[in-house]
């Protein structure tokens, strides 16, 4: 099998536009039916909703109290639209840090999340947001598992990534496969 991929020479939200056209593009030709978007404020998310129709989209947020205490980043008029929509919103701790990083914190070392976390950003930012959400989302029975799904992920803001990939729950996050890369930051 041959295909291209797409190295963009910068990271991004720049890269918004073309990450969503590649997915939605790799996900007709393979006949995948999920798209995964992480948001923040909602904007990306929005974005995915108009320029992805097609396709089961499910948005993973920062879970409340990322930044702030009590706070969820996701603005209510996005929210809003993307309910309208039927869209599911997911909004948890990330898999890779969550409880890892209150013990981080409290006790100044590194867990295994971390260090999961660190080795897929070697490949990264986005493709660790793609793979931590995709775990994300198995868990919460809001993507099959037993097909394969297009996970997006962002440096920032916006998305400049785009993965083909098998999912897994966090009880076997190794038998999650990542099948291929559509788009990422060189």
């Amino acid at each position: 099998m041959k295909d291209t991929v797409t190295y963009f020479s910068s990271k991004g939200p720049t890269q918004t536009d073309e990450t969503l056209r590649l997915a939605g593009a790799r996900g007709k030709a393979l006949g995948i039916t999920h798209i995964l978007v992480p948001t923040t404020t909602g904007i990306t998310a929005v974005k995915a909703l108009q320029e992805l129709r097609e396709f089961q989209l499910v948005i993973v947020t920062h879970m409340t109290g990322f930044r702030k205490p009590g706070e969820n980043e996701l603005l209510p008029e996005h929210r809003t639209t993307l309910e309208q929509a039927g869209v599911p919103i997911l909004t948890t701790a990330h898999a890779l840090s969550g409880i890892d990083r209150g013990v981080r914190k409290a006790f100044d070392t590194v867990g295994f999340g971390a260090m999961i976390a660190g080795a897929l950003r070697m490949f990264g930012q986005g493709v660790k947001v793609a793979v931590e959400i995709t775990l994300m989302a198995a868990d919460a029975g809001l993507i099959p598992v037993e097909k394969s799904i297009i996970a997006l992920g962002g440096t920032g803001h916006g998305v400049d990534a785009a993965l083909v990939i098998k999912p897994a729950h966090t009880v076997n996050p190794f038998d999650l496969r990542v099948e291929e890369v559509i788009c990422k930051p060189r």
